[in-house]
């Protein structure tokens, strides 16, 4: 297998804020998964309108995340993104700033993850059969080490990262965009505690 294209690490607090704005996460999200799209056409995806998404679109260009792609009329061209990804830095450290800008950025992508969540649930019944049946939500509790969570993510990354939009050159004609998430975390009791 050829080398897959670094995802785009950011632990810049700057950065990390301007992510955290949900309208920015959302467009950087939508055109990471279904490629370049016009103003219009992302507006159409993430329920804005075109002249919102246009100067968010310039103010995620600032920070490097998108840029002006080939294409389109000269009154409207499409944007893409730079990334086939993204990774928010480590813990934020010694930096209250960096740890606060995380936490904003992993709320923001936490409420677009229950979004399109609800959404498929909302119109799962107007799906294809075969596409209803390759979706799924799983859930496991694992007893393991952060050696062993550690192996583990890095081994389902590697599987998935090869299917990934921005990435993926030989995806069959009927592929469509497909959202998928994961997340390995300490378990947490209600009383705040590690279990």
């Amino acid at each position: 297998m050829t080398e897959l294209p670094p995802r785009k690490r950011i632990d810049d607090a700057e950065l990390l804020r301007a992510l955290a704005h949900p309208l920015r996460s959302a467009l950087v999200h939508h055109l990471m998964a279904v490629g370049p799209s016009t103003a219009s056409e992302c507006a159409d995806a993430v329920g804005s309108t075109a002249s919102n998404c246009s100067w968010h679109l310039r103010k995620l260009a600032e920070h490097g995340l998108v840029e002006r792609a080939e294409g389109g009329d000269g009154r409207e061209r499409p944007w893409r993104a730079c990334q086939v990804g993204l990774v928010l830095g480590g813990s934020g450290g010694d930096d209250p700033a960096l740890a606060a800008a995380q936490l904003a950025v992993t709320g923001t992508e936490l409420a677009e993850e229950q979004e399109l969540t609800q959404r498929y649930l909302d119109t799962a019944e107007q799906l294809d059969a075969d596409w209803r049946e390759a979706g799924g939500f799983f859930s496991y509790g694992l007893k393991a080490t952060p050696e062993e969570v550690t192996a583990l993510t890095k081994a389902i990354d590697e599987l998935v990262r090869p299917y990934v939009s921005a990435i993926r050159q030989d995806a069959p004609a009927d592929a469509r965009a497909v959202f998928l998430s994961m997340r390995a975390f300490r378990r947490i009791g209600h009383d705040g505690k590690p279990a």
